[in-house]
């Protein structure tokens, strides 16, 4: 069996707390390997705290830094690193400095194909991702999802997970 793939999580995936918490127990069942960078956890900090939700984040970061402490990567230089948009080369850096295989973020436009190749990287939305890890290990995806989504079966679950931006993962396991 092959090495689990380590991978950034972008802030946008760190929140909203369903998206996170599905993929950190996919994490917690072996399935990847997870990342973020102090910068990614500052940003989420901030954003939880403009939407009121500021301590639920810390708490969860810190059970995050708890159940993975190697996973936050320290602050890296990003200056040199080209991006269409500037705020996000610090989680290029981040990618690189952690050898991370992918950044899952919600936000692709931002990280280009062309400009990730050079560093071994790619870039993958939520709802990829969590399709490539059913594909490699349909069970504990399927667990999990059964797990916080419990009860719902068919079209419920297809819509539950839908809302939680795993639409392609809701169609997959709808029947």
């Amino acid at each position: 069996m092959s090495a689990a793939p380590r991978a950034l999580l972008d802030t946008c995936v760190l929140y909203p707390p369903l998206l996170r918490g599905f993929l950190l127990a996919l994490a917690d069942r072996g399935l990847f390997a997870p990342l973020w960078s102090e910068a990614i956890g500052a940003e989420w900090l901030h954003l939880a705290a403009r939407r009121g939700d500021l301590p639920g984040a810390d708490a969860a970061l810190r059970a995050m830094q708890a159940r993975w402490p190697e996973a936050q990567l320290p602050a890296a230089e990003a200056g040199h690193l080209d991006l269409p948009d500037a705020g996000d080369r610090h989680v290029l850096a981040a990618a690189i400095s952690g050898r991370a295989e992918l950044i899952v973020t919600a936000n692709l436009r931002d990280f280009p194909r062309r400009l990730l190749a050079p560093y071994g990287l790619h870039a993958r939305a939520p709802d990829d991702f969590a399709m490539d890890l059913w594909l490699a290990a349909p069970a504990p995806v399927e667990a999990e999802v059964a797990r916080l989504w419990p009860g719902l079966e068919g079209r419920a679950r297809r819509r539950a997970l839908g809302k939680a931006g795993l639409a392609r993962l809701g169609r997959a396991l709808e029947s």
